[in-house]
Formats: structure tokens, C-alpha cells, sequence
């Protein structure tokens, strides 16, 4: 019985990794109990092949970074590695738990079944267990009608405002004497400078020199891999993993005034709508996980390849824009959105090769991985939602447009470095000649192409094009605009 044990309540934090305009702390705060705060690094979650160690040193240095103000109120986040009910049961044995505060999480279905056992859990111990709206996405919709309106109220609303004080939370001792009857994580995590470092000072630090400067070349830049690195604002990876919501963000950009720049703020700021546009998708449509949203290109077949994955995920491709892209995906974390879509459509396309192969592989390499985006734009990239523009990328194009000096290709292939321009963007075109006179060796010193471009771009094109005909796709298409279709056409 738990008579003389106190009652607490419990801050649940997922990938809400901050402390102001957090509804599920502003609402452990309202009540008379004290709060734990409690991150479980699930085993689930740790085995699974969509995560990376990158994500969990995020995490931690996340966790790290809310200790130094935790702990300034004598208190700090509990963190632990188990499964969420073993986490629980193992509390209850010196607490008994009041409430279960947290946001309402649209991940992967993994974690969807985590939450129905976890509910069940709580009504058999007489947990409450509250979760509020994360970031405007609405739980249970059937339509988006009014969605916008909805979202953008949500978006204008006050920030909750948290004030921390000491006599809220259980103490640095108690937790301390907890942590014996646990599986401690240790939050350490290895010194390196490529991935962008985790926690909300440091998402404040990259969301306030956007604001202050480099947003002034957002949309000039913003289809350049090497240039968008600097001008675009980078707060994805801290949006992700909530150290920062985009309320905040959003409060941030309606703030600065610039009529000279306004069409760049207006584009970032359309961008956030269009974030939440594809996770509240996702929400609705959580199949998207493993099938197409469209359910008449699940009788699209094609071939499985090892070597074609192989050589895409590793960056030997022989199609020098594609491959600097993966290297530099691999190594920092980041890559730019075009250049995003410019991967899957060569994966998708060139490669005729299933999107679900290349979603763990692209998931574990993200930095700022997140279900609600990536499923959704891995189909649209894909070509298989039946309401999107097909787009097939020629990576050569994007490349001469974008990439023009090869300042990036030159980065990361610099194998490649040394070439003329010209062969640099495609140096399948060096004659034996060529390849004397500048001491190279296609096939040694670069991959030969592993397809033929044009060929494998108009396959594609033929039989996406003919697919759209399909009266299944046509079917779905229509299901699919009544239920997504956002009603205030000016919105996005």
C-alpha cells in the first residue's frame, strides 16, 4: 500500500528537451505536489535501426544543458535506461505517482504502441497521465478543415511561462538516493566539432545570429548545399528534439521587422507552417511509416539492388553532386532540403529502388530526424502520393546550378579536387586523354556511374507519368485531397 509514501507527479519529457513554453511542465507547476522530471533512454528506442548515437549524444547534451538551470532550483532530471513501465513500476515503489505529465508524441509506431500499453498501465495503478498539444499538431482529426486557423491561434497564443522554484521539485539528494535502483546513463558524450552541439542555449545561439543577419540570404542561398549552411537558420535539429518549440520561433520571426527582407522572413516562416503541415499528415496517417500514403503505388514493383544501396549510402555513386551530398550527410549531420529531395529522388528514381530501403539509412543520418517529416517527404520524394508533382532531380543540372565552382563537390569528393570545372561536375566525360593529362584513373579514382542517367531517368518518368492514370491512384488521390486539404488557401 502506499499510504506513507508522498504523492508526486512526474514530468515525462520525450522530445520536449526545454523548460519555457513547456505545457506539460507549466502544468506539473499548477499543482500543489512536487515534480520529478524523468528522461527514459528506452531500450526500444535504442535498439531501433531508425536512431544513431549522433541523436542520443543530442539528447544527452540536451539533458546536460537544462541540468545547469535545474539545478540552480536543487533539482535535476532523473534519467535513466529501461522501458517506460519498468521505469515506473520502480518509482512507485517510493513514490506514489499522482500525475504523468507530457506532450502528445506523432513518432514512430513503435512508440504509438509504447503509449497504448503505458496507458493501460496507468489506469490499472490510478496514474493520471495527461498530454498536451506539441507544437499545434491536433490528435484525432478527420479533416483539415479550419487546420490552419487552428494551428495559427495555437501559434499567436502567450508562451507558458515556467518560474522555477526549489520547493516544486524533488531534491538533487532524493534523486540521488533513486538512482540506485536504477539503470543510470552516463551523459558524456565524445568531443568532436562537425555535429551541431544539443540544448536550448545553443538553439538560442543559432536562432538569434539567423535573426540578427543571416536570414537576409535565406532564399538567395536556400538551394545551395554550401551556402544554405550559413543562411539557412539550422534550428531544425533543435526543433526536433523540442529545445525550442516553434512557438518560440514563431514569436522570434514575427518580431523582426524588415521590409527590405521581408520576403525571406515570409518564406521562413512559411516553412514552419509546412513543418507542422507534414507531422499533423503523419498524425493522421500513420501507416506512412512502412507503405505508400497512397495505397494505389503499393502495386509499384521494383527490383531490390545491394550494390545500388551500397554504393548510395556510402557516397560512390559516380554522380559527384549525389556522393558529396551522402559524405556530407554521414559526417555532419545536415544537408539542405533540396539536396534532401535530390537523394531520395536519385535513390527512388535513377536507382528504381523502394523508398522504405533508403528510411533507416537516411533516418539514423539526419541530426534532425523526425517521423512526422521524414515519412511524409520521403513519399513526396519518391513520387507516391498520387497529389504532388512528380520531380526527378538530374543531380548534373542541380549541380552546374547550384554548386557551380563545385566548392562543395570539391569538399567532399576531393578526389575530384584537382580537375578542370567541367570534369569535376561530371568526370565520365575525361577522354583517355583527359584522364593522362590530369592523372586520373575513372574507375580507380572515382566510380565509374553505376546507371545510365538519361535511360534510368526516363523509365522513371514513364512509368510514374502512366501510374498517375491509374484508377486506383486517381481514387486515392481524391481520398487523399478531402482529407488533407487545408481549407484557407492562402495559408501555405
Amino acid at each position: 500500500m502506499n499510504i506513507n509514501k508522498e504523492e508526486i507527479n512526474v514530468v515525462w519529457l520525450k522530445r520536449d528537451l526545454r523548460l519555457q513554453d513547456n505545457e506539460a511542465i507549466y502544468n506539473a507547476l499548477q499543482s500543489n505536489k512536487r515534480t520529478l522530471f524523468l528522461y527514459v533512454f528506452e531500450n526500444i528506442l535504442l535498439e531501433d535501426s531508425h536512431y544513431d548515437e549522433r541523436h542520443w549524444n543530442f539528447i544527452k547534451e540536451s539533458i546536460r544543458d537544462l541540468n545547469d538551470d535545474l539545478k540552480k532550483h536543487n533539482t535535476t532530471i532523473l534519467c535513466v535506461q529501461a522501458e517506460v513501465v519498468a521505469a515506473f513500476n520502480q518509482l512507485l515503489s517510493t513514490y506514489k505517482i499522482h500525475t504523468v505529465f507530457s506532450h502528445q508524441e506523432t513518432g514512430l509506431l513503435i512508440t504509438y504502441n509504447r503509449d497504448k500499453i503505458f496507458t493501460r498501465y496507468c489506469r490499472n495503478n490510478s496514474i493520471n497521465w495527461i498530454e498536451n498539444k506539441n507544437n499545434g499538431i491536433l490528435r484525432g482529426l478527420l479533416t483539415r478543415e479550419d487546420w490552419f486557423e487552428k494551428w495559427e491561434d495555437y501559434m499567436s497564443d502567450y508562451q507558458f511561462e515556467n518560474k522555477l522554484a526549489s520547493e516544486k521539485f524533488i531534491s538533487i539528494d532524493e534523486i540521488s538516493s533513486l538512482e540506485k535502483y536504477f539503470q543510470l546513463v552516463d551523459l558524456k558524450t565524445p568531443k568532436q566539432a562537425v555535429f551541431q552541439k544539443g540544448g536550448t542555449k545553443m538553439a538560442w545561439r543559432y536562432a538569434n545570429s539567423f535573426f540578427e543577419k543571416r536570414y537576409e540570404k535565406y532564399m538567395h542561398n536556400i538551394s545551395k548545399p554550401a551556402l544554405a549552411r550559413e543562411s539557412c537558420s539550422r534550428l531544425s535539429p533543435y526543433i526536433a528534439w523540442g529545445n525550442v518549440s516553434i512557438r518560440q520561433i514563431y514569436h522570434k520571426a514575427s518580431a523582426v521587422k524588415d521590409a527590405e527582407n521581408s520576403r525571406s522572413l515570409g518564406a521562413f516562416v512559411s516553412r514552419l507552417r509546412w513543418q507542422a503541415h507534414f507531422i499533423q499528415k503523419f498524425e493522421m496517417e500513420h501507416t506512412m511509416e512502412n507503405a505508400s500514403l497512397n495505397m494505389g503505388y503499393q502495386k509499384l514493383k521494383k527490383t531490390i539492388s545491394a550494390e545500388y544501396q551500397k554504393a548510395w549510402e556510402e557516397g560512390n555513386t559516380g554522380f559527384p553532386l549525389i556522393d558529396a551530398c551522402m559524405r556530407c550527410l554521414i559526417e555532419t549531420g545536415y544537408l539542405n532540403f533540396r539536396m534532401r529531395a535530390m537523394l531520395v529522388s536519385f535513390f527512388t528514381h535513377i536507382l528504381w529502388q523502394p523508398w522504405q530501403a533508403s528510411s533507416k539509412h537516411l533516418s539514423k543520418m539526419f541530426l534532425d530526424f523526425e517521423p512526422g517529416i521524414h515519412f511524409p517527404q520521403l513519399q513526396m520524394g519518391a513520387g507516391e502520393t498520387g497529389i504532388n508533382t512528380l520531380r526527378i532531380y538530374n543531380p548534373i543540372k542541380n549541380s552546374l546550378a547550384h554548386d557551380e565552382d563545385a566548392t562543395f563537390i570539391k569538399k567532399w569528393c576531393p578526389e575530384l579536387a584537382d580537375l578542370p570545372i567541367a570534369f569535376i561536375h561530371e568526370p565520365y566525360l575525361m577522354t583517355p586523354l583527359d584522364e593522362l593529362f590530369n592523372n586520373f584513373k575513372l574507375g580507380e579514382n572515382y566510380p565509374k556511374p553505376i546507371v545510365d542517367i538519361n535511360s534510368a531517368r526516363k523509365r522513371a518518368s514513364d512509368i510514374l507519368w502512366e501510374m498517375k492514370k491509374d484508377p486506383d491512384v486517381r481514387s486515392e488521390n481524391f481520398r487523399i485531397l478531402k482529407k488533407h486539404t487545408i481549407t484557407d488557401r492562402n495559408s501555405m
